[in-house]
């Protein structure tokens, strides 16, 4: 696929959240900003179109001309900072967005040959802001829309997207859920503590804190744990997976150091388990311990 830029807006009123400044309401412990840019950290430039926050990672800053004058005129001006010939486009209210679904938006507009492709939700509606755009096309739009209208202040952006010829995407579970009122910050809150999915979002939440951006075998760690805590003593389980991190670090890091240091300690800790069990005692030929 080619490679992209991307445009998230951020402003508006948020009038149904009480005037909140919804990019900054947190979903398990993180912006809701910082949940997006994490689904489009393939972009080579992030253009963010709202007021200056703390985010993750860097990003461009521009505002809309009026301040306050809607997605359209967000999106525009956005899409004047950017440099690839993709945009994906998205809102700052989607708690689940993946990048699994970006990676689709693009494919599909690599494939498709068309303008646009964007996301449809589970009832078929257009979600013109969780999108892969040719950045040409848009940019033609926007300036057909800004003088027909004498500026895009205000303007819908089924404006824009009826005139570009679009494929679509269906969305996958809760990629095109937002967050416009207190309820749905709730609903996505409590969600992500559901079983199945709470240890992901866990551990994707201490990763982004602490600026790790290694993909580890979780469920060897597990094991590892429940190994250490079995064989050894409860207390074992933390301190032994803490000590693999450290010498995956000191082995220079990466999936198969963490993997290695993994093997080792669950060796371990089975020759550990053998012995307290007293599995690999000889035995005497009527069954009982030798040294006996």
């Amino acid at each position: 696929m080619d490679a992209y830029d991307a445009v998230v807006l951020a402003g508006g009123a948020a009038k149904r959240l009480g005037g909140a400044d919804k990019p900054s309401v947190r979903v398990g412990g993180r912006p809701l900003l910082d949940r997006v840019l994490a689904a489009c950290t393939g972009a080579g430039r992030t253009v963010v179109v709202g007021g200056r926050r703390g985010t993750a990672r860097p990003v461009v800053w521009t505002r809309e001309d009026p301040p306050g004058g809607g997605p359209a005129a967000a999106l525009d001006a956005g899409v004047r900072r950017c440099e690839a010939g993709t945009v994906v486009v998205l809102s700052a209210d989607l708690p689940f967005l993946e990048s699994a679904t970006v990676d689709r938006l693009r494919a599909t507009l690599a494939d498709s040959g068309r303008e646009g492709a964007v996301l449809t939700d589970r009832t078929g509606r257009d979600q013109p802001l969780v999108a892969a755009y040719r950045a040409e096309p848009l940019r033609r739009e926007l300036a057909l829309l800004a003088t027909e209208h004498g500026g895009l202040g205000g303007l819908p952006l089924r404006l824009l997207t009826r005139e570009l010829d679009l494929a679509r995407v269906g969305a996958d579970a809760l990629d095109a859920f937002d967050c416009d009122t207190w309820e749905d910050v709730s609903a996505a809150r409590a969600r992500i503590r559901e079983h199945g999915l709470v240890l992901d979002e866990w551990i994707t939440a201490v990763k982004a804190e602490l600026g790790v951006e290694l993909d580890v075998d979780t469920h060897a760690l597990l094991d590892l744990a429940r190994d250490a805590a079995h064989g050894v003593a409860r207390p074992a389980a933390p301190l032994t997976t803490f000590l693999v991190g450290y010498a995956a670090a000191q082995a220079g890091g990466g999936p198969e150091a963490v993997a290695d240091a993994a093997r080792k300690a669950v060796a371990l800790a089975a020759r550990w388990a053998e012995e307290s069990d007293g599995a690999d005692a000889p035995r005497d030929a009527s069954g009982g311990d030798a040294a006996g």
